[in-house]
């Protein structure tokens, strides 16, 4: 599925079969995610992809062919392809561990042609070695929805009591894995929606309801929907020192706010893109306590459907396009 212009959706394409370079596998594509983010490129908001483009960064495949001098998976290994596709690796930021802030990055499924299809090539470097569960369709949402997750949850400290502000592919994971460690999970959705909040009390949330229902002060907040007039909103559900982690690559303006709902040493971040080692370290937490994740299945042809429904609101959990079944039973 091939994206030729920005406002458009993607389309079904014939390309020749991408060979690997040095230091790249070749994978064939299982399932592959469908992400906001693939929402803000397409839509335009975020302005500078590779065109035309092979979207997708939520990659769960297997190895079919190396590039010179890539040895480090077998051929059939069962790998996940995420958003970060390659680094310099000799920038300030790469050197000090941050390699998410690297300014050469380049990501996949932006910069790089990712998984909306049924062959793609990746740097080995940034590939991941998966557990054996979930399976291909239930893991590729942990390759973006689970990493961001997980790395904004490590931006929150120690909250004892947590709030996830939009309760979609990302938040109903971290849900499971804020609730695992012992943390008190509210899950703020928009007012009167029942089934969701119902969905996020069975994946552990203690409460759930719309903002404006908030009955007790939270240590930290993750928003995960684009909207930043929820910020503020945020910020006065704090108690003194909380956080208000910003999860998302896009998000609307923030409005303005007194100072005082800043007051009292609270503080905004944002979530950049994710690194290796965010990635090695959430698939073993995963490979020791699995966490469950809803899917909507689509077959490929499909995904321009699957982004509007996306983009509509109607997918519950996460939408994952199904391009083939793994030689292992996907069950």
């Amino acid at each position: 599925m091939m994206l030729s212009e920005q406002g458009r959706p993607p389309e079904p394409v014939e390309v020749a079969e991408p060979r690997p370079r040095a230091g790249q596998v070749e994978v064939r594509v299982l399932t592959c995610g469908v992400c906001r983010t693939d929402l803000h490129i397409v839509d335009g908001e975020l302005t500078d992809p590779k065109l035309p483009l092979v979207l997708g960064h939520q990659v769960v495949g297997e190895v079919a062919g190396a590039g010179e001098a890539a040895e480090r998976f077998a051929l059939g290994a069962r790998v996940g392809i995420p958003w970060l596709g390659w680094a310099d690796g000799v920038c300030r930021y790469c050197r000090s561990g941050r390699e998410n802030l690297c300014e050469r990055a380049r990501f996949t499924g932006y910069h790089l042609d990712g998984g909306y299809a049924e062959v793609t090539v990746a740097d080995e470097r940034f590939c991941l070695a998966l557990p054996d569960a979930p399976n291909d369709a239930h893991a590729a949402p942990l390759l973006c929805a689970g990493l961001i997750g997980y790395r904004a949850l490590r931006m929150c400290g120690e909250p004892e009591r947590l709030g996830l502000y939009g309760f979609g592919a990302s938040a109903h994971i971290i849900c499971q894995v804020a609730a695992g460690e012992g943390r008190r999970v509210f899950a703020i959705t928009r007012s009167g929606d029942a089934e969701r909040q119902a969905f996020a009390r069975g994946l552990g949330a203690e409460w759930a309801g719309g903002a404006d229902e908030l009955d007790e002060p939270l240590d930290a907040a993750i928003i995960f929907a684009p909207a930043g007039e929820l910020v503020p909103v945020a910020l006065r559900a704090l108690a003194p020192g909380g956080s208000v982690v910003c999860a998302g690559i896009h998000m609307s303006d923030i409005p303005a706010f007194a100072y005082e709902t800043l007051w009292g040493e609270r503080q905004i971040r944002s979530v950049a893109n994710l690194t290796r080692r965010d990635g090695e370290e959430f698939f073993a937490l995963v490979g020791a306590s699995p966490v469950r994740t809803e899917v909507t299945e689509y077959p490929l042809a499909r995904a321009a459907e699957a982004l509007d429904d996306l983009r509509a609101g109607r997918v519950r959990g996460a939408a994952v396009l199904r391009v083939a079944e793994g030689s292992a039973t996907d069950g």
